[in-house]
């Protein structure tokens, strides 16, 4: 199988065997969520948040979800902002005390998300357009993380 992308990397999934197949005819979805990865990690127009900032958030967000080799893969990019990448951190050394905790809150706490907490990224500066590239980083990394337990599953299926 020459399609290599994150999902499939991190559910084991190799070039051998009846899943191989199975995710090889199925590569145009693969290749687009690479893509969308791609796009929430390193967009042309990337706001206040950098890649190294946005690659800790993600590594944040796999941690919360209890994916420790996601989360090191996304730390591994992270430069300046590693520190950031522990959930124990709460941004405020870097002024980010409100997105980390939105962050955790959308990807640990879902249902619990409220307006209120869109005011509050509001109320500390943080335009729209910036909440909304927040909240694309969180519902990508969301859809992954279940890609990757569905490919693990299907795995054990196959094995």
């Amino acid at each position: 199988m020459a399609l290599v992308t994150t999902a499939l990397r991190q559910a084991g999934i190799t070039t051998e065997g009846g899943l191989a197949a199975a995710v090889e005819g199925r590569a145009a979805i693969f290749e687009m969520t690479q893509a969308a990865e791609d796009a929430v990690l390193r967009p042309k127009d990337e706001g206040p948040w950098s890649h190294d900032l946005r690659a800790a958030l993600a590594a944040r967000i796999a941690t919360l979800n209890d994916e420790a080799d996601l989360a090191a893969q996304y730390a591994d990019g992270a430069g300046a902002f590693a520190d950031l990448a522990d959930p124990e951190n709460d941004g405020a050394a870097l002024g980010l005390a409100e997105v980390v905790a939105f962050m955790d809150k959308v990807a640990a706490d879902t249902r619990n998300v409220a307006a209120a907490d869109v005011s509050g990224l509001q109320a500390a500066g943080v335009a729209d357009a910036d909440i909304v590239r927040l909240a694309e980083l969180n519902a990508f990394l969301a859809y992954q993380i279940r890609v990757i337990a569905g490919l693990r599953l299907m795995k054990g299926a196959f094995a």
